[in-house]
């Protein structure tokens, strides 16, 4: 089997295609800085996670601090300047331009303003003074131009739509009209208040998600994402398109540490694309499976996207719910693509791995079974009602412990035990016990790096760029997030979100009016009709809006936006927000800024648009399952109302659903199928999504003449002759 990359190598492809990685290249002296000042931001959020936040303000203004100065250091105001390494001069000290210096200092004292006035907040919010408008202007300004670095034009380009509207309502036509806000009233409402720029989007990437994120990067260091490929490559590359379903395999395990699609299509697939093209699949294909496996870690638990810790500020539930109510969506996603991949394999004549490609299990596990224990305790601790703060401190304590220590086998038992006993109970809650554990696991560090000289140096040389890469990761999410917060803000201080629910509902119901006259016989009545129509409609948006915004921002606007309009027709929040998440997702891998497919299609040589088409079809089922759980929310478990038997009734629906369409696209069942056979294959498949017995029946006598025939075929073709 193909070893894996080095660190610095993934690194380095991660770095040329995700646009969020692409740095600003400094001479040596101000590398130093950066990066020192990369290990702070990462530092003050571990410490607070273990030892206690700041004050809610306080911490949410010195995390937008660091993120929004340090990205005007790290991001170059255009694109084509960030490769270039320029001298220092009196115009470019340590060869970042002056203007960019001046911009950090000037975004961090005002972001540091918010904290500093807090205790006069009370008589500042309704009645700004001249320097609260200013200070405001100065971040407002400046967060839009540090995004646009980090994360592109679409984000702030719908800011910048959402202050015109703010202050120019009473020039915009019908429903869509306010009195307008001024500018003094808009930056109170965005600055002063907890509805704008300091809301609850800023306060979960401050507390929930630079701590996940920062845990995925040196899970990855210490080498548990080499022991899940390694299982993946040893447990499905034997069967048919063996790469290909260990790229499956292998992204849905590195997905528990990675919430981020571009991360893990060029970690596994650094492995498993040039697998694939080597045993046939075309390039393209191979670019599309990796890159639609990868979007699935940004909801398969624990370690889920941004947007799975948003869910739990905005609807008030434990991380716990959110983490068991993905697990059935987050397999049905993966099986989607495995049957594609499986069915597509069938009709080429794919072969499996060798036995000499494929690992040794057993070496496998002996070299990177210590790995383990980290991820053992943060799920250990979340699932035993600690905040996930807390939780992903063990988690990066743990890291930190296994790849220092001298013995790192014994340490990580060690640890996992100690774990194990303390979780369960409050004793990690007794004041002291959190300071000395960590204390007694930084002597073990300290002695594993001073015992292995300069083999425990450059280990922690490595924990130390882990860190600073964290940070890295974490700047753009921070100000996607804090930009996020001028649309909430808008939305909140105008009014629009409900008057866009009530045209989406509106639209929908015409619809659904329309299609029930048209065909009166069809097995659902006018509210679901009318939220089937709804739901398409979202979806839709979620994708189009996907296209320039990140999948956390997409999640906040469209929650924001569209979640009334569900709610109005009786959805669960929680089944709301997760459709919503879930379309959001999709958009890594929908042309035309289908990013995680672009990433796959460079890795793999691939045309970037034939790409993203063949992953969108690849993911159907995330297509899918958001409209199954919606009419069947026991899918989700945690959700209102949840019985057994609508949670098997369902799943067993959208299994069956998901493998006829799979079958329908690739020409593949029980042997290969005529083009009319898939056409009323892909019919069977949509009544389906209903997950009642009437729509499964309905399916299942659709597809019987596909069916029937297909067994007859498959015993033909392995008949003696």
């Amino acid at each position: 089997m193909t070893t894996q990359p080095s660190a610095a190598e993934l690194a380095k492809l991660e770095e040329e295609l995700d646009p969020e990685m692409q740095f600003r290249k400094v001479p040596h002296g101000t590398s130093l800085i950066i990066g020192g000042l990369l290990l702070a931001l990462s530092a003050f959020h571990y410490y607070t996670a273990g030892f206690g936040l700041l004050r809610e303000t306080t911490h949410r203004g010195i995390h937008l601090a660091f993120v929004l100065s340090l990205i005007f250091l790290v991001f170059s105001a255009r694109k084509s300047d960030a490769q270039t390494v320029h001298a220092s001069t009196l115009l470019r000290p340590g060869g970042v331009p002056l203007y960019d210096w001046i911009c950090a200092v000037a975004v961090a004292i005002s972001s540091l303003y918010v904290p500093w006035i807090f205790e006069d907040m009370v008589f500042r919010v309704g009645n700004p003074s001249t320097l609260d408008v200013v200070m405001g202007t100065i971040t407002i300004v400046l967060m839009i131009e540090a995004t646009r670095r980090a994360i592109g034009w679409g984000l702030p380009m719908i800011a910048l739509f959402a202050i015109v509207y703010a202050i120019f309502g009473n020039w915009f036509p019908g429903i869509f009209l306010h009195p307008g806000a001024t500018w003094s009233t808009l930056v109170n409402h965005l600055y002063l208040t907890s509805q704008g720029v300091y809301g609850v989007a800023l306060g979960v990437v401050a507390t929930y998600v630079f701590h996940f994120v920062l845990f995925g990067v040196l899970a990855t260091r210490i080498g548990l994402g080499r022991l899940f490929l390694g299982v993946a490559a040893a447990l499905a590359g034997r069967f048919a398109g063996g790469p290909a379903k260990i790229s499956i395999f292998g992204s849905a395990l590195f997905g528990m540490i990675s919430g981020s699609s571009v991360a893990n299509t060029v970690t596994v697939g650094s492995l498993t694309i040039p697998m694939m093209i080597r045993l046939g699949y075309q390039r393209h294909f191979a670019a599309a499976v990796e890159s639609t496996a990868a979007t699935g870690g940004q909801i398969t638990p624990p370690i889920m996207g941004a947007a799975a810790f948003l869910m739990v500020e905005f609807l008030n539930l434990p991380y716990a719910t959110i983490v068991i109510a993905a697990i059935i969506p987050a397999f049905m996603h993966f099986f989607g693509v495995l049957m594609q991949v499986h069915f597509e394999a069938k009709r080429s004549g794919m072969r499996g791995l060798t036995d000499a490609e494929i690992p040794n299990l057993r070496e496998v596990f002996a070299r990177d079974w210590p790995t383990i224990a980290p991820l053992f305790a943060l799920i250990l601790v979340l699932f035993t009602g600690y905040t996930p703060y807390l939780a992903a401190f063990w988690g990066i304590t743990g890291c930190m412990l296994v790849g220092l220590a001298q013995y790192r086998a014994a340490s990580a038992l060690a640890f996992a035990l100690a774990i194990g006993l303390a979780a369960p109970t409050e004793f990690l809650r007794v004041p002291g016990v959190n300071a000395t554990f960590t204390l007694a696991c930084f002597a073990v560090m300290a002695h594993g790096v001073l015992m292995r000289s300069d083999k425990g140096r450059r280990r922690m040389n490595d924990m130390v760029d882990a860190f600073i890469l964290g940070a890295k990761y974490a700047i753009g999410v921070g100000a996607a997030a804090a930009t996020v917060g001028i649309i909430v803000g808008v939305v909140t201080l105008t009014g629009v979100g409900f008057k866009i629910s009530w045209i989406v509902t509106s639209l929908a119901d015409q619809w659904a009016k329309g299609v029930l006259d048209l065909v009166p016989f069809l097995p659902f009545d006018i509210k679901s009709a009318t939220l089937f129509f709804t739901l398409l409609l979202t979806g839709i948006v979620c994708i189009l809006l996907g296209c320039g915004v990140p999948t956390t921002a997409n999640y906040i606007i469209m929650v924001t936006v569209a979640a009334p309009a569900l709610g109005l027709l009786g959805v669960n929040p929680l089944v709301a927000h997760f459709f919503v998440f879930y379309y959001g997702v999709l958009a890594d891998v929908t042309p035309p800024v289908a990013i995680a497919a672009y990433a796959g299609a460079s890795m793999a040589g691939a045309d970037p648009f034939k790409t993203g088409n063949t992953a969108f079809r690849l993911a159907l089922g995330k297509v899918l399952v958001p409209f199954v759980f919606v009419f069947s929310p026991s899918m989700l478990i945690m959700a209102p109302g949840f019985t057994w038997t609508e949670l098997i009734g369902s799943t067993a629906a959208c299994i069956a659903s998901i493998t006829f369409l799979s079958a329908a696209f690739a020409g593949w069942f029980l042997a290969p199928l005529a083009m009319w056979e898939r056409f009323v294959v892909g019919i069977a498949a949509l009544p389906m999504i209903l997950a009642t017995p009437a729509s499964v029946l309905a399916g299942l006598v659709i597809a019987a003449p596909v069916l029937l025939r297909q067994v007859g075929a498959r015993r033909a073709s392995v008949a003696p002759a």
